[in-house]
């Protein structure tokens, strides 16, 4: 069975962080291991308290699934700090984690900051050139490429500097665009693909972002090719959106299994 590592901090509503990253691979068939890099008292409605775990038991936690149960797969999300970043990028380089997805979580659902801001340079000098693919929202994408994003150009000028970063692909999320079309924009260093679908009418919207990510994480876990993996996340996360139930007062959690349960 296909394993996929994901290495993020905890969200204590479900919706999204680690909870949502190890729902999403049970739900695309691979098996989730994980290390945790932050506990946040976190509901719908916004993050109340964040306790970073030391870097140390980062990376020992890495260590001990490394050691054991080898990742086919590997998904970081929220890393919080430079420490933190500095210590994953090693042990990605010491274990030669393969199929490295970067989900550059810089502020939660809520508006509330999850990346510190000296953090930015590190995420950028030592991650991003590890990373099979990473996938920036508009607002990340804007920090990382240096410049805001307002036009399809703009979209596509961005991928092209957040690749020369290093990564060797990247996916720009266009949920943050106001378009009836949610099109995300996967560029590989060569060429550019569109995925488009609906944009669909929703308050639980809260773990999009990791979600999507994981999904792919999964589907490169069951090797299937980048372009593939990027399209059957996109279909996964849609649907996932629009059979969402409404959870909580604030932004509630897409629906993770919509493939088991019934309308």
């Amino acid at each position: 069975m296909p394993s996929v590592l994901t290495i993020a901090g905890s969200d204590s509503s479900a919706g999204a962080g680690i909870q949502a990253d190890l729902k999403t691979f049970a739900a695309l068939g691979v098996y989730g291991t994980c290390a945790i890099t932050a506990i946040t008292a976190q509901n719908t409605r916004g993050v109340n308290a964040v306790q970073e775990t030391p870097p140390g038991i980062v990376a020992a936690q890495i260590d001990a699934v490394a050691a054991d149960i080898r990742p086919d797969a590997t998904k970081t999300g929220m890393l919080a700090s430079a420490p933190i970043i500095e210590v994953v990028a090693a042990k990605v380089r010491e274990h030669g984690l393969p199929n490295l997805v970067v989900d550059p979580v810089m502020v939660a659902k809520s508006g509330d900051r999850l990346l510190r801001d000296d953090a930015v340079t590190a995420l950028r000098e030592l991650l991003l050139p590890l990373a099979a693919v990473v996938t920036p929202n508009l607002p990340e994408a804007e920090v990382l490429a240096g410049f805001a994003i307002e036009s399809d150009d703009d979209v596509r000028r961005a991928a092209k500097e957040i690749v020369g970063l290093g990564a060797r692909s990247v996916v720009v999320k266009g949920g943050h665009r106001k378009a009836a079309e949610a099109v995300d924009v996967l560029y590989d260093g060569a060429t550019f693909r569109d995925y488009s679908a609906p944009r669909i009418d929703t308050t639980s919207t809260h773990g999009t972002g990791c979600t999507f990510a994981s999904a792919i994480a999964a589907y490169l876990a069951r090797g299937e090719p980048l372009a593939e993996a990027v399209g059957q996340a996109k279909e996964y996360l849609t649907e996932a959106l629009r059979r969402a139930y409404p959870i909580g007062g604030g932004h509630g959690p897409v629906h993770h299994f919509h493939r088991w349960w019934e309308e």
